[in-house]
């Protein structure tokens, strides 16, 4: 039901632009996120993007080169990645949390949909 997209090769200071499109159901009144699993390393938490695109959060690391976006009218939710670093190679999973609180809106158990994944591997 999620589907992500963008990933690829680019050199150190590029930059791509992932987006996960969504289908099967409406997902436009629930918080949406990207996470990101370097190799050997646990998913992490990159950007999340309230219902209505009012309230971003991010990972210290790519604040400020890294944009959470929705479009509910094509239930899609996009990162763009600018800057990029080597330590930003990773397979990006978007997903989706229904049942969001507080406590774990940075954490993968707070989700309960989940992408694909996409690799993005960034050369130095």
């Amino acid at each position: 039901q999620l589907q992500a997209s963008g990933g690829g090769l680019v050199q150190a200071g590029g930059s791509l632009r992932l987006s996960c499109a969504a289908s099967g159901r409406t997902f436009s009144r629930y918080v949406m996120a990207w996470f990101r699993q370097a190799p050997g390393k646990e998913r992490e938490f990159v950007a999340l993007i309230n219902w209505n695109g009012g309230n971003t959060r991010y990972t210290d690391s790519v604040k400020g080169r890294f944009t959470i976006s929705r479009d509910n009218a094509k239930t899609t939710v996009d990162l763009q990645m600018n800057s990029l670093k080597p330590e930003d190679t990773a397979v990006y999973y978007c997903a989706v949390g229904t049942r969001i609180i507080a406590s774990t809106m940075a954490l993968p158990s707070g989700y309960n949909y989940w992408g694909q994944g996409t690799l993005v591997t960034v050369s130095s």
